[in-house]
């Protein structure tokens, strides 16, 4: 694959989805990193972080970092000071309509100054209604290509919408085709047991959500190679020509439930990790009956 992507504007630059972008990253390409501040969540500071709010910035301020860019990669969000980092769902709409409206102005300005393509952080909680259907059994995947989404909280609804929108740019109704990729992140932290299992093996825990995201599970090397190929990949069009895609960011998990068919015919997408495999001991520990 020949590498066109030179200068890439990231987003949310000193998030945690970011941390494991940045190395490969920063030998890769020549980036820009904008946040709302210039530190992680442990006060570390990141190295190059221009400390830009993109909500409340003048528009003419933000130009001059979408010019000349190749890509964007958006990850950045806007967490309600009020709301637990944690609680997704206790977010409203007021709350995330402001991830919308960055979205928007993001999408914007990357069509205005002549950026080609745009990847965007998206997530499973786009799709998250269906996971009761496949826990009941009454399911068995969720394919980006076939099912529609639906979330039944506010923090999905607007991951949907950053799709939708991604589609409307995508489509050429703006004036050029702007090409999106939308991930949708699945469980990209290492998966303990514990947590699901508080008094340890052989006692009664929640079987459901840790086979859950043991099928959710997304390694950083996969997670860096889904983000690198969406960028890279010369075509993405889809069938009806327009350069818009939806993936599920997830590794190549036994218990998957999400389809990476798609990842991997139109970009190539080869995942190195299975959480099968890589939990083992664990998962022999805590679900296996003896």
């Amino acid at each position: 694959m020949t590498n066109t992507v030179r200068r890439v504007l990231l987003t949310g630059a000193t998030g945690y989805i970011a941390s494991l972008l940045l190395p490969t990253f920063r030998e890769r390409y020549d980036l820009r990193l904008v946040d709302v501040r210039d530190a992680d969540s442990s006060g570390a500071s990141v190295e190059g972080v221009q400390v830009v709010d993109l909500l409340t910035a003048d528009s003419d301020a933000l130009v001059p970092l979408f010019r000349g860019c190749d890509a964007v990669v958006h990850l950045g969000y806007h967490r309600p000071a009020d709301k637990d980092m944690e609680s997704w769902q206790a977010r409203g709409y007021e709350d995330e309509r402001r991830n919308v409206d960055m979205a928007e102005r993001v999408y914007r300005l990357s069509l205005e100054e002549g950026v080609r393509r745009v990847v965007v952080a998206s997530s499973n909680h786009a799709a998250d209604w269906y996971e009761e259907l496949i826990h009941a059994d009454k399911m068995d995947v969720v394919d980006p290509d076939k099912t529609p989404p639906r979330s039944d909280n506010y923090y999905g609804w607007a991951k949907i919408t950053y799709e939708a929108l991604g589609f409307l740019y995508a489509s050429g109704s703006q004036g050029r085709k702007l090409e999106n990729v939308q991930v949708r992140i699945g469980a990209p932290r290492e998966i303990e047991a514990q947590t699901f299992f508080p008094n340890g093996p052989g006692s009664d825990g929640d079987a459901v959500r840790y086979r859950r995201d043991l099928g959710a599970y997304l390694s950083p090397r996969d997670l860096t190679q889904l983000f690198v190929k969406s960028l890279e990949t010369p075509d993405i069009e889809d069938e009806h020509g327009v350069p818009f895609q939806i993936f599920y960011g997830i590794s190549g998990n036994a218990r998957a439930f999400w389809s990476i068919v798609n990842a991997r015919k139109v970009i190539g997408y080869a995942p190195e990790d299975d959480a099968e495999l890589k939990f083992a001991d664990e998962i022999r520990r805590y679900l296996v009956r003896r």
